[in-house]
């Protein structure tokens, strides 16, 4: 077992002494706000978290993929992204949708990104993401074995399904990988791909081969936020809805409090876990990251027929449309749309959704009473989150986690609540913390 896996499952460690106790807000009630909430509490703190909207998780948490996938936790940039950009950009069901806008930081953001493209910057970037994805998983683990949580969780793995041989013959240097990080994996032909999802069985025809890594989770992201909130309560944090931040004020090297729609709120630390829209503040205090959102699309589909839906997660790889089980539901999730902050509902992106679940489970869901969601993920341009202290002393970041912040929230969570603790970390995460960009 791997260390971080046995420090996780750990007995819980002590409250922290009492002048270590703090009043922390935590900026943001999606999935990484109410992780980051819950784990300060636990480490003995006095947690305010303050959100926008009426409840918890009801922006980019609401209606994700629903993968918990630390063997996929790779950047976006990389080797040959350019290329396979221009072929996303001209298919009919691509992955990739761009709509340009006089927007300097959406392009600054750009140019960034393909700056990480390059087979170095890749193995760095991948080299942050991985150990903090199974850490999470880990620590994911460990919180539901010690509370109950429940969530339309799976623990059957993703399988990533490759519809042409040069698809598969092209697994071997995400293989060398996965062999580099000891993430366990399959290599199937289409019997096996049957064998881990029955569903597949009448399309064999359509898919050649899959990668599948048996270690993997999926589950509601909203169920869970909405569950762990109440645990929160009953371990004493306060939330805050309906309340709009106007302004984050310093005063020398400090935040000093919060212009809110509900009046000035002041806290020891402050947590700014607000997704996309954390970029915006830190800019306004000079101290900007570079943090974008890319727009993803889900259909979330009743399922009809059980017998021909997905067990777990299949990954299309043409379409890079994840499509997965989640209880009585199939939950389709796909695109990358660089947009802004453009929370139009373009039914094309409908269309590709229901063209890769419809191919793959023919049968299987009830297709007309799907619902339609979008969500910002917010993405940094080398791929990794921004998790840590800032140059203002009682400020922290856990933003920046782009596809994986479902994947990486407890274990980010963790590891935050840990530094502002002043307890050391059970891993590394000092090359994710906002200075990487100040070099």
């Amino acid at each position: 077992m791997r260390k971080s896996a046995v420090l996780c499952l750990s007995a819980s460690r002590p409250t922290p002494r009492k002048e270590w106790t703090m009043k922390i807000m935590v900026l943001g009630g999606g999935v990484i706000g109410v992780t980051t909430a819950y784990y300060l509490a636990e480490a003995g703190h006095e947690v305010t978290v303050v959100d926008r909207q009426k409840g918890p998780a009801l922006e980019t948490s609401f209606a994700n993929a629903g993968e918990i996938s630390p063997g996929y936790a790779s950047p976006w940039a990389g080797p040959g992204i350019p290329l396979k950009a221009i072929k996303w950009l001209l298919m009919k069901h691509g992955p990739l949708v761009v709509r340009p806008a006089f927007d300097p930081h959406m392009w600054t953001w750009l140019v960034k990104m393909l700056r990480n493209c390059t087979a170095e910057r890749y193995a760095i970037n991948k080299s942050r993401m991985v150990p903090l994805a199974e850490y999470s998983r880990d620590t994911l683990k460990a919180l539901r074995e010690a509370t109950g949580i429940s969530y339309d969780e799976r623990t059957q793995g993703t399988l990533q399904l490759f519809r042409t041989q040069k698809q598969l013959d092209g697994t071997s240097g995400d293989v060398e990988v996965l062999k580099k990080y000891g993430v366990p994996y399959e290599i199937l032909d289409q019997d096996g791909c049957i064998a881990a999802e029955p569903g597949l069985a009448s399309v064999r025809e359509k898919f050649v081969g899959g990668l599948r890594l048996p270690h993997d989770e999926t589950g509601d992201c909203k169920m869970f936020t909405d569950k762990l909130a109440e645990l929160c309560v009953a371990r004493g944090v306060t939330f805050e809805y309906d309340m709009t931040i106007w302004r984050v004020l310093r005063s020398r090297n400090r935040v000093a409090n919060l212009s809110t729609s509900k009046g000035f709120k002041a806290a020891d630390a402050y947590v700014m876990a607000m997704g996309s829209y954390s970029a915006g503040f830190m800019r306004r205090m000079k101290r900007p990251i570079p943090v974008y959102p890319v727009k993803g699309y889900s259909i979330t589909v009743p399922i009809k027929d059980a017998a021909l839906a997905p067990v777990s997660t299949v990954m299309d790889e043409t379409y890079k449309v994840a499509i997965t089980r989640l209880g009585d539901r199939i939950r389709v999730g796909g695109t990358a749309e660089i947009s802004g902050f453009d929370l139009r509902l373009h039914e094309s992106r409908r269309r590709t959704l229901e063209h890769s679940v419809g191919d793959l489970f023919p049968g299987a869901g009830a297709m007309r009473e799907a619902t339609f969601w979008c969500g910002l993920r917010p993405m940094t341009p080398d791929g990794p989150p921004l998790i840590g202290r800032t140059e203002l002393s009682n400020l922290y970041l856990n933003t920046g986690h782009g596809t994986l912040g479902w994947t990486m929230a407890c274990g980010s969570a963790k590891v935050l609540a840990d530094i502002i603790s002043s307890r050391v970390p059970d891993i590394d995460v000092r090359a994710l913390a906002q200075e990487r960009y100040l070099k």
